[in-house]
């Protein structure tokens, strides 16, 4: 099944990541873990056993793909409902490597940079009548959750929304974050090269939907009277998966 250091990285997530944790803590040991994983010379090593096909590479295959936030999501470790562990690629100069949609997640979760540069914006909604002195960011509030029809992506239109940008912030190779699962936030790549970003989903008690924001309050009202729309979600084959990874670890071991 497992090689040396998959079994490692199991046995550490395991250890680390009690579902029953309060949301708080969960973040913090998830930030931890993702930390020690993500570190130059253990993660190279996982990669490149990965890339062996040691594991489950038909499983992972399936859950990794080309995303339409913006990056290349590959599974490294599926621990089920408790906790998946992903290696995010992102390709600056394609089309697809501008800033992603404001969106939250359906559990919390914690984000390593091993190469490169990440942005991020956080940001909060708006409640009542828009006060004098704050427009906030009008945007079009869309609920996503996976269709029926092989995993993908359902958007379905639930109005205008406003949203207020709290904080923006850089994270270099390295550094990095926890959110909670409700935090409204975007990120991008921030530097001229390829950035990685090690990203661990945790939590048993995951939500059904997440939200996103995107466009303008005018497109969300054009687009309320719409029937629901499914954006199409590729899985890899495995040897395109076990491709991606032989070139990830390369870019990881320079």
């Amino acid at each position: 099944m497992g090689g040396r250091h998959v079994h490692r990285a199991r046995r550490l997530l395991e250890g680390a990541l009690d579902a029953a944790l309060p949301e708080e803590r969960l973040v913090r040991a998830a930030r931890t873990a993702v930390a020690e994983l993500g570190s130059p010379e253990r993660l190279s090593d996982l990669v490149r056993e990965l890339a062996t096909g040691v594991g489950a590479p038909s499983g992972c295959a399936r859950l990794s793909y080309r995303h339409v936030l913006g990056f290349d999501k590959l599974l490294l470790i599926d621990g089920g409902p408790r906790h998946m562990l992903r290696a995010h690629v992102w390709h600056p100069g394609t089309r697809s490597a501008g800033r992603e949609d404001i969106h939250n997640h359906r559990s919390p979760l914690a984000s390593y940079v091993v190469r490169g540069k990440l942005g991020m914006e956080l940001y909060e909604p708006l409640r009542g009548p828009a006060d004098p002195g704050e427009s906030g960011i009008a945007t079009s509030w869309y609920r996503e959750s996976l269709s029926d029809v092989e995993g993908h992506w359902l958007l379905e239109p639930a109005g205008p929304a406003r949203l207020r940008l709290t904080q923006t912030a850089e994270y270099g190779t390295g550094s990095g974050y926890g959110l909670p699962s409700y935090a409204l936030h975007r990120a991008w790549c921030a530097s001229a090269g390829t950035a990685v970003t090690l990203f661990l989903e945790t939590g048993a008690g995951r939500r059904r939907y997440t939200d996103v924001f995107a466009g303008s309050a005018d497109s969300a009202n054009a687009d309320a009277g719409d029937r629901a729309e499914a954006v199409v979600k590729r899985p890899m084959e495995v040897d395109e998966y076990l491709a991606e990874l032989e070139s990830l670890a390369k870019l990881i071991s320079r």
